[in-house]
């Protein structure tokens, strides 16, 4: 495994300097310039894909096949995404027409925050660093903290970013607690990780708004009605990738008490699928990221009321010094296990049994709002039950963690599990904030003197004609006459009509 060289502590500040002044000098103004970027980071992925297939496999006995759908994939998706809708999204937008503002010719345009700092977790490095896309397209400068538990891809990382990416825009800072601590010191226009409440803490001291991903313990409700193969199948794969350190692994499994028995099975027939009989030697399955992580999680599984016999019904090996924990499927778990009362981060799968759907949502509610909620049925009124009486970063029916790869929709949390989101356009919109423009000519003072003192009675009685108007609709509880909408449809339907007409008209011509 490749030795990390830390960034230096007086040299951080430096760092920050430097970017803020490239960025307030316009360098990243010009929406080409942004392009030329985004196609940079893009061919860093391309050009360098195996080096990266295998820093991540040092780090993390990642397979290939993992870091590609998870990783570069997604980082290089997300770069081809934001090339190709940047202009759309840097487009002033209009508001909705209102004849009493429309002569200010009224517009928000999107404007770039300045120098931000993204802090990526060890598990996905290039997942995670996946919102320097919002930031490049936003027109930020940038400062990327790489995590020092994945020493071969930061040093990889902080090798390539000088090659295809402008320094003077984006740069790679590496180190452990001090030199986060350094970069939390000091004042950002925008910041996020998975430290949340250090980043949060930090940020406050300056008013800085961050962007946080959490995780947390991610339900995974099994009904009675679910189509058990294709669950189990779903359920082992999203909660053993990468050894189970995602943050929105199905941390859970909360199953309807009739259907308990029959995914056990479908459970243990997908586990022998897709590792055998010996986990151990499958080159299908990750390691855990560090000895301390290893020493957590083998501590906790020591704990659970489910060790006893016939309780883990898979896996439970344990090899320290290779740091692997088998993938292990723990049945007959309680609320009050050592496995439920924190994120588990790891491939240990519990199955809790309730009586009801309507038992699983009540757990799910007395507990921190998930970064993600997976519930199986072929029920639609279940699937829908579920989704209208909880919440959680993200819904998913009938499979997990797909959410995450699709560019379209927004991926975060809510409350414990995090603020704000990324991916897509949600990224750009995390690092621009919307500026207002209005522009008022001279003569709009001809109809708006009425704001100007000296103020008399009959200015007063315009203004209230202007800003205090007679509600047009009724009273709660009270049967209105005529509302103000039927004679808007009457007039739409006639123009409608009329353009019909019109049409007629000239293809007949």
């Amino acid at each position: 495994m490749s030795s990390l060289e830390y960034t230096s502590l007086e040299e951080i500040p430096k760092i920050r300097e430097h970017l803020r002044a490239s960025f307030r000098a316009g360098k990243a103004l010009d929406v080409v310039y942004r392009k030329e970027q985004l196609l940079q980071l893009a061919y860093l992925i391309q050009d360098n894909t195996e080096r990266l297939q295998d820093a991540l496999y040092q780090d993390l006995g990642r397979p290939k096949h993992e870091s590609n759908l998870f990783d570069l994939g997604v980082l290089l998706g997300e770069c081809l995404y934001a090339y190709k809708h940047i202009e759309r999204w840097l487009k002033p937008q209009s508001v909705p027409f209102n004849i009493n503002w429309s002569a200010f010719s009224p517009r928000v345009y999107k404007q770039a925050k300045g120098t931000v700092l993204i802090i990526t977790p060890f598990n996905f490095p290039l997942y995670c660093l996946a919102p320097i896309t919002g930031a490049i397209a936003a027109g930020c400068s940038v400062v990327v903290k790489l995590s020092e538990l994945t020493p071969s891809t930061s040093s990889l990382l902080a090798e390539l970013f000088p090659k295809y990416l402008d320094p003077d825009m984006y740069r790679v800072v590496n180190g452990g607690i001090d030199e986060n601590m350094k970069l939390l010191e000091l004042q950002w226009d925008h910041s996020g990780g998975k430290v949340g409440k250090i980043v949060a803490t930090a940020a406050a001291k300056h008013l800085t708004p961050v962007t946080l991903e959490l995780g947390g313990k991610c339900p995974a409700i099994v009904d009675e009605n679910a189509d058990f193969e294709v669950a189990a199948k779903r359920l082992l794969w999203g909660k053993m990738v990468n050894a189970g350190q995602t943050c929105a692994a199905p941390d859970y499994i909360l199953v309807v008490k009739g259907a308990e028995a029959k995914l056990i099975e479908a459970l243990k027939k997908q586990h022998s699928n897709f590792y055998g009989t010996n986990p151990h030697t499958s080159s299908s399955f990750s390691r855990i990221i560090s000895h301390g992580h290893w020493d957590r999680l083998s501590d906790v599984l020591k704990k659970t009321k489910g060790k006893l016999p016939g309780q883990i019904i898979t896996g439970g090996d344990r090899v320290r010094e290779e740091k692997y924990i088998a993938p292990t499927i723990v049945q007959n778990v309680t609320a009050y296990d050592s496995l439920m009362q924190d994120e588990i981060f790891g491939p240990i799968f519990p199955i809790v049994s309730v009586p009801s759907i309507d038992t699983a949502v009540k757990y799910v509610n007395d507990h921190d709002h998930p970064l993600a909620l997976y519930v199986f049925s072929k029920d639609a009124k279940v699937r829908g039950h579920v989704r209208k009486y909880t919440n959680s970063g993200a819904v998913v029916e009938n499979d997990v963690m797909m959410h995450g790869s699709m560019p379209a929709l927004p991926f975060g949390g809510v409350g414990p599990s995090g603020y704000g989101s990324h991916k897509g356009q949600h990224s750009f919109n995390t690092f621009v904030y919307q500026r207002p423009l209005l522009y008022s000519p001279n003569w709009l003072d001809l109809l708006l003197s009425i704001r100007f003192p000296p103020y008399t009675d009959a200015t007063l009685k315009k203004i209230n004609g202007v800003a205090l108007p007679t509600i047009p609709y009724p009273r709660p509880g009270e049967k209105g006459g005529i509302s103000w909408q039927w004679p808007l449809l009457v007039v739409s339907a006639a123009l409608i009509i009329y353009k019909q007409d019109a049409i007629r008209r000239a293809l007949n011509v």
